[in-house]
C-alpha cells in the first residue's frame, strides 16, 4: 500500500513546523539544536518565510523554507530542507525544492542561494542533483548556487 504525499504551501502552524523540525533535528549536519532555538527558529521561518511542504494526512513530512524578498540582489535564500527520516529517498526534498525554485522565479528572484554544512554529502548531492553549484567554501559550510 502506498501513501499518499499532498504538497501545499504555508499550510503549517508555528508548531507544526518546530515539531517537525524537532523530528529531523538528528539528522541535520551539525544537529540543528545545537545551532539555534528550534522553537525561536519555527517562529521565524512561519513569520517570514514562504514554505513549501510535504504532508501525509495530519502530519508534516517534508519542509523546504526559503526568503524570496531581496529584490536588490534578487537572490532567494533557502533557510531549511527537511524530511523526515522515513521518507528520505523518495524524491521529498528534490520535489519541494522545485516548487520553491518556480515560486522564486514568479517573485522575481534570479538565484537561490543556501548554505549546507561541507561534511554533509548527501544533502551536497541532492542540491548538485537539483542544479546548484557549490561556490564560496569555508572550513563548516558550503554556499552554493543555482541560476534561474
Amino acid at each position: 500500500m502506498s501513501v499518499k504525499v499532498e504538497y501545499l504551501s504555508n499550510q503549517a502552524s508555528e508548531e507544526q513546523i518546530a515539531q517537525h523540525l524537532s523530528q529531523c533535528d538528528a539528522d541535520f549536519v551539525p544537529p540543528l539544536s545545537g545551532r539555534l532555538d528550534i522553537n525561536d527558529y519555527a517562529h521565524k521561518i512561519a513569520s517570514k518565510a514562504v514554505r513549501f511542504e510535504a504532508w501525509s494526512g495530519s502530519t508534516l513530512i517534508g519542509l523546504v523554507a526559503a526568503y524570496c524578498n531581496d529584490h536588490k540582489t534578487h537572490t532567494a535564500y533557502i533557510t531549511s530542507v527537511s524530511v523526515l527520516k522515513k521518507w528520505t529517498g523518495k524524491g521529498i526534498a528534490a520535489h519541494l525544492i522545485e516548487q520553491c525554485v518556480k515560486h522564486a522565479k514568479t517573485t522575481g528572484m534570479q538565484q537561490i542561494s543556501l548554505e549546507v554544512a561541507s561534511d554533509n554529502a548527501p544533502a551536497i548531492k541532492l542540491y548538485e542533483k537539483n542544479g546548484f553549484v557549490a561556490g564560496r567554501t569555508n572550513s563548516s559550510f558550503v554556499a552554493m548556487n543555482r541560476v534561474l
